[in-house]
């Protein structure tokens, strides 16, 4: 046989290179060493009294022979847990091989990642250590590599977005991060006016300052009135700080691979809003909010948690960011919105004019709410079905709603509409969803 002959005998497999596994970053012992610490504390917050009950019988040197034993063993498992986690970058995958005593691989396909977030935990940026987090098509929970290096994190997800988009895995690794353009940064100024303008801030310390004085007059007890007002305080001050915290320094750029968020006075977050994925625009704008003309802008995007695309802006700098995530979509203006007829206010008393909708080439419109408006905006590709609900009184008053459902499981409402109108607008629509989707651009990296 010829030597050609011979190669020509050699099964495929026999000649591809081996697939060369990693190891997370060796820091991530140490966060993984707490598991058998965290049960521990989960056990005796479930049961306290049973706790007290088995720490007071405990002697010196019987809490010493516990601890001698529990630090080596969570030593032992952090160590191991890490030793037995391996992931390695194939042609068409991503795998994930993790577990100590039942074994877990995940096979990632590469085409069907559609977010990559980069996410540093405070003490993971002292220790120079990023997590990251793996929004895949059909996947309920997100799979998530922690912890890498800084640049070795940011350097895997420029890999496997090219990947993703298409190149070469002998180039892909070269392609590098995509270039960004910034579109927006909040000053941190304008967030805390934002948030002590928003009104459930307002409502949470007006429960905290009014619940207190009536329990005293109810009660005369000076431990009760304690015992509640103190953490309504907490709570109200809780809330607006946590938002301060996490949308501290918030800022939008535009890339090939679709809109950067990067977020966190504490905890730094790198998000990726994904190319097409958006299913819902909600531009929200509270009553307190008008004055300055400020909005918020919310999303709704398939299979993924992101939620949030601008915490606050000048409406026409959030108009400008939509524009960027929804190409060819122009918000309507509030003239243009139609209202529900007069005879409206029969079932919905005042709030009714707070309602109205609008429907261009590209996207179908719904405002509600008279105090904190809601603007809502679906592409009409990204609709998945339309319905038409009235009831008796509904019926009574010629008015129905047009319920418009998406790919993220979300529901956008035309509400309080002429009977007559509704059912042309169920017909009208369902053609526009059907050649929007026809016509629509494929979801792509990096198109």
């Amino acid at each position: 046989m010829t030597a050609q002959g011979l190669e020509d005998d050699v099964p495929v497999a026999a000649v591809r290179p081996a697939v060369a596994e990693r190891r997370l970053h060796p820091v991530t012992p140490f966060r993984r060493a707490w598991a058998p610490v965290a049960v521990l504390v989960g056990w005796a917050v479930h049961d306290p009294n049973q706790a007290q009950e088995q720490l007071t019988r405990l002697t010196t040197t019987t809490l010493l022979i516990a601890l001698a034993v529990l630090v080596p063993a969570s030593a032992a498992y952090g160590f191991l847990s890490w030793w037995f986690t391996h992931f390695a970058v194939t042609e068409s995958e991503l795998r994930i091989r993790t577990g100590l005593l039942f074994r877990r691989t995940a096979h990632i396909r590469l085409e069907r990642i559609q977010a990559i977030d980069v996410t540093q935990p405070l003490l993971a940026r002292i220790a120079g250590v990023a997590k990251l987090r793996l929004d895949v098509v059909g996947a309920e929970k997100k799979d998530e590599l922690a912890f890498l290096g800084e640049d070795e994190a940011r350097a895997l997800r420029a890999e496997l977005l090219a990947r993703a988009a298409g190149f070469a895995p002998e180039t892909a690794h070269e392609v590098g991060e995509a270039p960004a353009r910034e579109l927006l940064r909040v000053p941190a100024r304008e967030l805390v006016i934002a948030l002590v303008l928003t009104g459930s801030a307002w409502g949470a310390v007006a429960v905290a300052l009014v619940v207190p004085p009536v329990l005293w007059l109810l009660t005369h007890s000076v431990v009760t009135v304690l015992a509640t007002g103190l953490p309504l305080l907490g709570a109200a001050g809780a809330r607006s700080a946590g938002r301060f915290v996490g949308e501290y320094d918030w800022t939008v750029a535009e890339s090939p691979d679709g809109l950067r968020i990067d977020r966190g006075l504490l905890d730094r977050t790198h998000e990726t809003v994904p190319p097409g994925r958006v299913q819902t625009v909600r531009i929200v704008q509270p009553l307190l909010w008008r004055r300055r003309d400020w909005v918020r802008v919310e999303l709704a995007v398939a299979g993924s948690a992101n939620s949030v695309l601008v915490p606050v802006a000048p409406r026409a700098v959030a108009e400008a960011v939509v524009a960027r995530v929804l190409p060819g979509v122009t918000v309507p203006a509030a003239a243009s919105l139609s209202r529900p007829p007069r005879r409206a206010g029969r079932c919905v008393p005042l709030w009714w004019r707070g309602d109205g909708i609008a429907v261009t080439d590209a996207v179908f419109a719904s405002r509600h709410g008279l105090l904190h408006r809601s603007l809502a905006l679906v592409p009409h590709a990204k609709v998945q079905s339309v319905r038409l609900t009235q009831g008796p009184w509904q019926r009574l008053w010629r008015l129905a709603a047009v319920h418009v459902d998406t790919g993220a499981d979300k529901t956008v409402t035309a509400r309080l509409r002429d009977a007559q109108e509704a059912a042309e607008l169920l017909r009208a629509q369902a053609e526009r969803s059907r050649t929007g989707r026809r016509d629509a651009r494929p979801d792509r990296w990096m198109a």
